[in-house]
């Protein structure tokens, strides 16, 4: 079964629509919430920490229920209202009067966040299992596209009116839900469809599903070290390269351009020859490694030029991000594929609550003048090391039996 190029197109741009309010969120969010303290940075900065808290707690609530929805109801409802959802949380924040507001939209859009997970279903409903991680490569490269847009696309519009971010926004959110309603047809057919149970639906009724096989589990578990790694970047990265080198916002927003780029060109190119040539198992495993050497040379990186040396090696990352669900997808059967996407975003955000403490924790003890070892890549460096011990789990978990 394969949806209609239009239908794909729509879950692709989903993503990038998502990425991109994402991308102009983390450039944008923290100057509105100043505006609304009276422009103490400080208090600025533990709200907009909490308000991330709380966001992702939502969306470890919400996740598996609404990818147990995705497997009752069909992948379209679902899709659709996580799009509207986040339509909705944009306007609120650009009409906020308070930060209380905000609170409310961003608990909004983080228990509606089941874009990505619904979008993960819908490929491996319409995707035949040896074609998967291809797909889920064209995922990961709207999820660059987006990424290196929005925040430059954010600043520029800041600089008209702080609020009008926000707007744009939720325009495109709810411009796609208009163009997906009538170009997205129903993924999952009727027969397959499971009942709707709050003891899966619920986070840790959710999680059991990856414990319903020995190798799904040692996948979740690279997973999970995957996406914590991966936290380094949206919450230490700025301020690394700030504290190394002087960068203003505007070079910072260039080298998430470039890095954004990369993945692009990784994933939407390279992906599905790769993997057709050598495999899931060794791409997973190759893709982690290449992540670690990256991540291990933004952390030792006392001159730009190091640090541009790193970006190739983090966007073959990216091969370990497709090749990891597209493994995942195969242990599981289509009544299950949403749940499946809804258990691993609840993993993602477990590791949403965790990265915050982890990484900026880490580079603060590490970066101070007085730190017993002076060590401004400690943060980077802990995620190589995650990188390395999901690189080492892959193997163990994935090799055949003897």
């Amino acid at each position: 079964m394969f949806a209609p190029r239009a239908a794909v197109a729509f879950v692709l741009v989903t993503v990038i629509v998502d990425m991109i309010a994402l991308g102009m969120m983390v450039a944008t969010l923290p100057i509105l919430i100043i505006g609304l303290t009276g422009g103490d940075p400080p208090t600025a900065a533990r709200i907009y920490g909490v308000i991330g808290t709380c966001w992702a707690l939502m969306q470890f609530i919400g996740s598996p229920i609404m990818g147990a929805l995705s497997d009752r109801f069909g992948r379209r409802p679902i899709l659709l209202l996580s799009s509207l959802g986040r339509a909705i949380d944009y306007a609120a924040m650009a009409l906020a009067p308070s930060v209380g507001w905000l609170f409310m939209g961003r608990m909004l859009s983080g228990f509606t966040s089941a874009t990505i997970p619904s979008a993960g279903a819908y490929i491996a409903d319409v995707a035949p299992p040896e074609k998967r991680a291809a797909a889920f490569g064209l995922i990961g490269a709207s999820f660059g596209i987006g990424f290196s847009v929005g925040p430059a696309l954010g600043g520029f519009l800041s600089s008209f009116d702080p609020r009008l971010p926000f707007w744009f926004c939720a325009a495109i959110s709810l411009a796609n839900v208009v163009y997906g309603y009538f170009v997205l047809p129903e993924s999952l057919a009727v027969e397959k469809r499971a009942a709707f149970s709050w003891a899966r639906a619920n986070p840790l009724g959710s999680l059991k599903l990856l414990r319903s096989h020995p190798e799904l589990f040692g996948l979740a578990c690279v997973a999970f070290l995957h996406f914590l790694a991966h936290g380094v970047l949206p919450n230490v990265m700025v301020i690394y390269v700030n504290f190394r080198f002087g960068w203003t916002s505007e070079a910072i927003g260039y080298l998430m351009a470039v890095s954004g780029l990369a993945a692009v060109l990784v994933q939407g190119g390279l992906v599905r020859p790769l993997v057709k040539r050598f495999g899931e198992r060794t791409m997973l495993m190759f893709g982690l490694g290449c992540g670690a050497i990256g991540f291990a040379i933004y952390g030792s990186a006392a001159i730009p030029p190091v640090l541009f040396c790193g970006i190739p090696f983090v966007a073959l990352w990216g091969l370990a991000s497709a090749s990891s669900q597209g493994l995942l997808t195969r242990h599981v059967g289509p009544q299950e594929q949403g749940r499946l996407q809804g258990a691993l975003a609840c993993v993602r955000s477990i590791t949403d609550l965790i990265g915050p403490f982890l990484f900026t924790l880490t580079f603060a003890n590490f970066a101070a003048a007085d730190a017993p070892l002076v060590m401004p890549g400690a943060a980077h460096y802990v995620s190589s090391l995650l990188l390395v011990g999901g690189a080492v789990l892959a193997w163990r978990v994935t090799r055949a039996p003897t």
